[in-house]
């Protein structure tokens, strides 16, 4: 009898079986965190707030055995069977609505593969911090005559803003038109004669700069049309392609990006347009503004708060183009239908720190997927973009020509190791020659030098002490006034002493020449001329560009002294001589895309020149005139120089024909940084057992040996095929417990070797 009672009771105390698959069962989200921890991580979805958590939004979690809370990035969600040990659940839910659609998750996982990097790293870097900190974007009331009876009669300023108050507007704008105060504006909403009917998001407005018209041509040149062509096939078709212009500088390649925009615009579509760096380029952005009056400029000058309200407008699709450096190409376009990258083969595309992704390599993801077309435009393609539209990847459209029939300018080349060549300055008689003739003419002078300060080196003749940085591995350079010793890897000042600290002789010899010696020299031999520099050293405040280029373009200037900066974008008519004072400055870096930048950066700057009907004249000032890149940028041949240099890069399995990931170790005891790099070049020989065409190099001191105080070692792995290489690194890699002392980063596919 007992045993009945037993089974009946273990009966009806027993749970049916769907109630225990139902236990089994839940709401799983995945998340990652933008730093500590490399995986996603799972948690489980309390009801309360499951229809508040999905992929896109931030959530709160717990984390660890403390179980601090920490800021997490929603990837995915799915309802399934909850694993045997138990899950932390999700806190709570950050966001209103998702921040990153289905897309930009997709884009940012397919980018932490690309480059190495953990995927909450890239989330937290195609997000502004604006939007991620949810910065308040100004709201202005709307305000509108309210038909009340005023106690006394307005007066002229009162009736003024009445008068324009028909339509809602805000108080800023009903000033603005009426020529009133604001004071007058609120005084008017006060006595009730002016009622809010409603607010808008002010989007901070860029002051105009006046003078600056850009008319759209009659008639294309036929590359132009030929190009403009190519753009609008692939837009009608509703199909990707990426097409390069290939133009000489002054084809007209900007209108052909301009038109291509019209046309994108015109068929309810948004543009992304990039450019190298918004400072840099103001001329670009002004034809943007001229033809389309409404467009998101996204800069790093913009304040949170500014960047936030860019975002929304561009999100909500109120905003047709968008114009932005490298993080532009992240916009969140909704209604995209064309990228344009403008001077792609510059460095500047390509991030410096994690995630050190490469702003061309992501356009094109993106235009992939929305299925648009991908245009980059330059002078000088990088070998990675040339090597594919020679394998017909990709679409080449040639302008060999100027626009209007412009002859590009001839180039002299003064060989420095000729006697007669040299002068007591850095200007030879040749470069001096030509200065005098472009002033003389009434023309402008651009003097191209990449590096600043006063003098590049500091030494004593006695005993041959430099002067030295004392974190880097770097000798300080000279700057005036004051004496200023700078290190330009760190930025450490010190005042250099007037006697050798080591011997005591007196007088310290200053060699070398850098934008600031060259000014004063140019100065002194050019005394009824107005000059400017432009570089790092006087770029600082914020506009400082756009002033000193609209100073030049309207002719209060007369010779114009710079870094590269002068060479990217610009169009002067009345540039008759462009002198490149050191075109070996950057030539022999241990860097095997050295050749390409020294061929680029010389073929860009010689482009300013004889833009105008006055003509112009290039002279380049080399000790290595017979470089195939000195010669290639002296004869405007730059598929001369593709010629030379792709052989080379084919052989060694450089980049386009392979790829590489340099790895770089720092770390306060050098000891410490290089017995480290050797254990990842041991782990890395390995892996790569029984793969031929792998080579790992290193490891070995960096070309910088020691930087910010940590001394820097640096190894590097080669091969054809660029995702295996990152498989390759990846296993050899996994779970390597870095020693305390010791940090280290992956680059792939670096643009910066030193």
């Amino acid at each position: 009898m007992s045993q009945q009672h037993t089974s009946q009771r273990e009966l009806f105390e027993s749970r049916p079986q769907w109630a225990e698959d139902d236990a089994r069962q839940g709401l799983i989200a995945t998340v990652v965190l933008s730093e500590g921890v490399e995986k996603p991580l799972d948690y489980l979805v309390p009801e309360a707030i499951a229809s508040s958590v999905e992929p896109g939004r931030r959530v709160r979690v717990p984390l660890g055995r403390g179980n601090r809370e920490r800021l997490a990035y929603c990837v995915a969600v799915r309802h399934g069977e909850l694993p045997q040990s138990p899950l932390k659940s999700v806190m709570g839910v950050e966001d209103d609505k998702p921040l990153l659609s289905a897309r930009m998750l997709e884009l940012t996982k397919w980018m932490a593969d690309r480059w190495m990097a953990r995927w909450g790293e890239v989330l937290e870097a195609v997000l502004p911090a604006g939007v991620r900190l949810r910065t308040r974007v100004r709201v202005s009331p709307l305000l509108v005559a309210s038909g009340a009876e005023p106690a006394r009669k307005p007066t002229p300023a009162q009736a003024k803003v009445l008068a324009a108050a028909v339509e809602p507007a805000t108080a800023e704008d009903l000033a603005k038109a009426t020529g009133a105060s604001r004071a007058v504006v609120q005084r008017l909403v006060k006595l009730g004669l002016l009622a809010e009917v409603g607010s808008v998001e002010r989007v901070p407005a860029r002051p105009e700069r006046p003078g600056i018209v850009h008319d759209r041509p009659e008639e294309l040149s036929a590359a132009q049309a030929e190009a403009l062509g190519a753009i609008r096939g692939a837009m009608a078709s509703r199909r990707h392609e990426t097409i390069v212009l290939f133009g000489v500088t002054g084809s007209g390649k900007t209108e052909v990006y301009l038109q291509a925009v019209e046309e994108t615009v015109s068929y309810g579509r948004q543009a992304i347009v990039l450019v190298p760096e918004i400072s840099l380029t103001p001329q670009t952005c002004d034809r943007f503004r001229a033809r389309f009056g409404t467009v998101a400029v996204l800069h790093s000058h913009l304040t949170p708060a500014e960047r936030h309200a860019q975002w929304r407008e561009i999100a909500s699709g109120r905003v047709n183009v968008v114009v932005g450096a490298r993080s532009a190409i992240f916009a969140p376009a909704p209604r995209l239908g064309l990228i344009v990258i403008d001077e792609e083969h510059e460095s500047s595309f390509k991030q410096a720190t994690a995630p050190r992704y490469h702003a061309r390599d992501v356009a094109e993801w993106i235009a992939r997927a929305e299925g648009v077309p991908l245009v980059l435009g330059s002078a000088t393609p990088s070998l990675e973009t040339f090597a594919r539209c020679l394998s017909g990847e990709w679409r080449m459209c040639r302008m060999a020509e100027r626009v209007g029939g412009g002859q590009l300018p001839p180039v002299i080349t003064v060989d420095l190791r000729e006697r007669g060549s040299r002068s007591r300055g850095a200007i030879s008689p040749r470069l001096a020659a030509g200065i005098r003739w472009a002033l003389d003419s009434g023309g402008q002078v651009m003097l191209l030098l990449n590096r600043r300060g006063f003098a590049t080196h500091v030494q004593c003749q006695a005993c041959g002490h430099t002067a030295r940085c004392d974190q880097c591995d770097l000798a300080l350079t000279l700057h005036q006034p004051g004496n200023r010793g700078i290190c330009h890897g760190c930025g450490l000042v010190t005042r250099l002493p007037a006697d050798c600290p080591d011997c005591h002789a007196p007088g310290l010899v200053h060699s070398g020449t850098g934008t600031q010696r060259l000014e004063e020299q140019v100065r002194a031999a050019f005394p009824d001329a107005a000059v400017a520099r432009m570089d790092t050293d006087t770029m600082r405040t914020r506009g400082s560009h756009e002033r000193t280029l609209d100073a030049f373009r309207h002719r209060q200037l007369d010779i114009l002294v710079g870094t590269q900066m002068i060479a990217k974008g610009l169009d002067f008519p009345s540039v008759m001589l462009v002198g490149v004072v050191n075109a070996d400055a950057a030539l022999h870096l241990a860097d095997f895309r050295a050749a390409e930048r020294t061929c680029q950066l010389v073929t860009q700057v010689a482009g300013r020149s004889g833009r105008g009907p006055l003509g112009g004249r290039v002279v380049v000032q080399t000790s290595t005139p017979d470089h195939p890149a000195i010669r290639a940028a002296a004869n405007h041949d730059y598929e001369a120089f593709v010629r030379s240099e792709l052989p080379a890069r084919e052989a060694l399995l450089y980049p386009p024909y392979g790829s590489v990931v340099r790895i770089v170790v720092r770390s306060l005891h050098e000891r410490a940084a290089a017995d480290w790099a050797g254990h990842v070049v041991e782990r890395l020989r390995q892996a790569s057992e029984g793969m031929p065409l792998i080579r790992v190099l290193g490891p070995a001191p960096a070309p910088i040996a020691r930087l910010r105080d940590r001394f820097r070692w640096h190894l590097q792995v080669h091969g054809p095929d660029g995702a295996a290489l990152r498989e390759l690194v990846g296993r050899a890699t996994a779970g390597l417990r870095t020693p305390d002392e010791v940090a280290w980063i992956i680059d792939v596919d670096p643009v910066d070797m030193m």
